[in-house]
């Protein structure tokens, strides 16, 4: 399953990398490094995503095993 973390993560990055390629195209320093900072908080906040289902997963897996016995 995917949480808003990890699709809001996965959107920053793919903007970040248009804007990073823009800027290149185009010359302009300032805009590259915009797009590799949105990339950079796009690729943290799909990790933060990406933990909080393994956090979710593994309470599940608790609640699972303790219905079990």
């Amino acid at each position: 399953m995917v949480n808003k973390s990890q699709v809001k993560g996965e959107i920053k990055d793919l903007v970040g990398k248009v804007q990073e390629e823009a800027g290149k195209l185009v010359g302009n320093k300032k805009q590259e490094a915009k797009g590799l900072k949105k990339q950079v908080e796009g690729k943290a906040e799909k990790a933060l995503g990406d933990a909080k289902e393994v956090v979710k997963d593994a309470k599940e897996a608790v609640k699972d095993a303790v219905k079990k016995h």
